[in-house]
């Protein structure tokens, strides 16, 4: 049986404990520091570099990541320069990997726009993502610090690990929850815990506070992928930016598919199972009628609910600057939003 975890916001963290605060906002000058540092560092003589890279930077995003180094070095009271270099790094590393998941998933549609792999062809988005990633470690060994390098690597070697168990559990419907967490945990939450524990690092924080930062971007990482993945199946290619039903067409069983089965009838456990396993996307429209037939799209969410709200938890040891107000806001749209 599929257990959700238990939830609870602490009292002295509630949204109205402190100034509600809008973290794209708080940090939106920092952000155009990062990507003058992004554009600047995606220079290269080759054409076909620049033009890749800029055009998988230039869609924009969410720029989560880089927005918790920040956030985190502003709670810690670190204002120097280096906050941007790390900020523009963690994006970079999440850029790569975007690259290369792209070709693994032979995506053809990313926030908006077409894949990089669809315009340019697999070859050329693979060697550019190496690019990327290797310009990410000229910047990490740029900061001068031992403990950056050391949180930089060990993301990316984890998170090359979650791409591969992912690659080994697609068409698997009898994949368990706690092995669909640990995919989460490597691949998604494992460069918001690095982004997070950045910011603790650039203060020289005490080991306490540097591990509840990188708890905070840990639980907030697999919320935010919960939520990915329930979208999945409940939002709209136009609001997604990406093609609806990809998840299914790629095989990737998912939390919402997961609780379906569970939780459905004998004729609706076999739908699932077989979409999963054959990557029938033609049956989407069957599979969403049963995820909400089964509350797995609600129990989804209330899973990512409970990531955030351990999130919020971490953030006890922080001063109670806007910052942290910024941070717990963050915790809860990253779980209520719909794209």
């Amino acid at each position: 049986m599929i257990r959700l975890p238990e939830h609870a916001v602490s009292a002295s963290l509630s949204p109205t404990a402190a100034p509600s605060s809008d973290a794209v906002a708080l940090v939106a000058e920092d952000m155009r520091q990062v990507d003058a540092v992004i554009r600047r560092r995606l220079a290269s003589n080759v054409a076909l570099i620049d033009q890749i890279a800029n055009y998988i930077i230039s869609a924009g995003g969410k720029r989560i990541r880089p927005m918790l180094v920040l956030l985190f070095s502003g709670a810690l009271g670190f204002a120097g320069r280096e906050r941007f270099e790390l900020a523009a790094t963690v994006e970079f590393i999440h850029t790569a990997t975007l690259l290369h998941d792209d070709v693994v998933d032979e995506s053809a549609l990313r926030r908006g726009r077409r894949t990089a792999n669809s315009l340019f062809g697999n070859a050329a988005s693979v060697l550019v993502g190496d690019f990327v990633y290797s310009r990410a470690f000229q910047m990490m060994v740029s900061a001068g610090r031992m403990r950056i390098l050391e949180v930089l690597a060990d993301a990316t070697n984890v998170i090359a690990e979650g791409e591969v168990l992912q690659l080994m559990n697609m068409h698997d419907p009898d994949l368990s929850v706690d092995d669909y967490l640990r995919v989460i945990r490597f691949k998604t939450a494992k460069l918001f815990e690095a982004s997070a524990r950045l910011g603790a690092v650039l203060a020289e924080a005490d080991a306490a506070t540097e591990e509840a930062c990188a708890a905070y971007g840990r639980s907030l990482g697999t919320a935010f992928q919960l939520v990915d993945d329930l979208l999945d199946y409940e939002g709209a290619t136009e609001q997604l930016g990406k093609n609806v039903g990809d998840d299914l067409r790629e095989g990737k069983p998912t939390l919402p598919l997961l609780i379906a089965m569970e939780r459905g009838t004998a004729a609706q456990r076999s739908l699932v199972r077989g979409a999963i396993e054959h990557g029938e996307v033609a049956r989407l429209a069957d599979v969403v009628q049963i995820v909400r037939e089964t509350g797995a799209l609600a129990a989804t969410r209330e899973a990512a609910r409970a990531e955030a709200d351990k999130a919020c938890r971490t953030l006890e040891l922080l001063p109670p600057t806007i910052h942290r107000a910024a941070l717990l806001d963050l915790s809860i749209r990253s779980v209520e939003r719909s794209s």
